[in-house]
């Protein structure tokens, strides 16, 4: 990157991939992303803290993950940290529920906010060599837009198709204070995160490596 380009940043605006999915670029303030990250700090502590995720086939997933209303686990959804220390999830808390419709409204207007609350939280801490491949969240019963919001560390997100892991897709840089929202057409569309950026965190945040917060209706 030039000196130019640093001095001079270009704006980022809004951006619709997709019928359904929007990239809306700082959308949380300062305040809204230092409550999210203490927030996230005090969820991670055990019991039911962050972990490892396992997969089927015996191996790990790069980036950790601890979850709110219900627990995760691959592929379902249980009361308890069922893959981890086994104590009960932690409770989602009604403020998210109220982020979650806010983002939906700002992004695919107020007649997509569903009509169940929002109720499942799965929060991944990323390293900087994490990765997430390609993969359909399609463990809820509920077709509610997914929003997901990025804190720390810049990262590459792909966002494909609902029909196969590989081509088409589209590769968007997902930094802190970012909102990216996924819904109708693109509810249940393949995405993943094959890169991310060490040390570009705000340094005013205190975090080093990056936190998705990813909120969900379950309709179990």
């Amino acid at each position: 990157m030039g000196a130019d380009a640093e001095l001079f940043p270009l704006p980022r605006g809004r951006a619709d991939l997709a019928p359904g999915a929007v990239h809306l670029p700082d959308w949380l303030d300062t305040a809204g992303q230092r409550r999210l990250l203490a927030a996230c700090r005090e969820w991670a502590r055990p019991p039911a803290g962050l972990r490892t995720v396992r997969t089927p086939g015996g191996g790990t997933m790069t980036a950790r993950q601890v979850c709110l209303g219900r627990h995760w686990y691959p592929y379902g959804y249980a009361r308890t940290a069922v893959d981890g220390d086994g104590a009960p999830v932690k409770p989602f808390p009604a403020w998210l529920d109220e982020l979650a419709r806010r983002a939906v409204a700002d992004t695919l207007g107020p007649g997509a906010t569903p009509s169940d609350a929002y109720d499942i939280a799965l929060i991944n801490f990323y390293g900087a060599d994490a990765r997430m491949g390609m993969h359909r969240d399609s463990d809820e019963r509920s077709d509610a837009p997914v929003v997901s919001l990025s804190l720390g560390d810049t990262c590459v997100f792909r966002f494909g198709n609902t029909q196969t892991r590989t081509r088409p897709y589209t590769d968007v840089e997902l930094r802190s204070r970012d909102l990216f929202v996924f819904g109708g057409p693109s509810r249940l569309a393949h995405h993943g995160v094959p890169r991310v950026h060490p040390d570009t965190a705000p340094p005013e945040l205190g975090l080093r490596g990056r936190l998705n917060i990813t909120l969900r209706v379950s309709g179990l």
